[in-house]
């Protein structure tokens, strides 16, 4: 971040655009990477121990949907908020917000 903050006042504020999209695109490849390796982590942990509550419901993907969803939602703020405001901001989380509760009805049907 220090980086990207330095090399806007070298560069000035016309190139703020392509830096703020460099960060969000690093940011969203770091958490891309921590969200597979907690679910590679989860699997092996799933495989290892077959009576484990998570070795039953194998596949139901919630910590990918809830990782994923924040790894998304960081780089949707900064554009939302940047380019659309306050509108912007809450139409981009009221649709994260909305697939994570359409995840979860429908883990409660199919646990039904």
């Amino acid at each position: 971040m220090r980086a990207t903050l330095e090399a806007r006042r070298d560069l000035g504020p016309e190139y703020e655009a392509a830096l703020v999209e460099s960060f969000v695109d690093r940011i969203d490849a770091t958490i891309a990477a921590r969200v597979r390796a907690e679910v590679r982590a989860e699997v092996r942990a799933a495989d290892a121990d077959p009576q484990s509550p998570r070795s039953r419901r194998k596949g139901d993907g919630t910590v990918a949907i809830a990782l994923g969803s924040l790894g998304i939602g960081v780089p949707l703020t900064a554009i939302a908020a940047g380019e659309a405001g306050a509108a912007g901001l809450l139409l981009a989380w009221g649709g994260i917000v909305t697939v994570n509760i359409a995840h979860a009805l429908g883990r409660r049907r199919t646990r039904d």
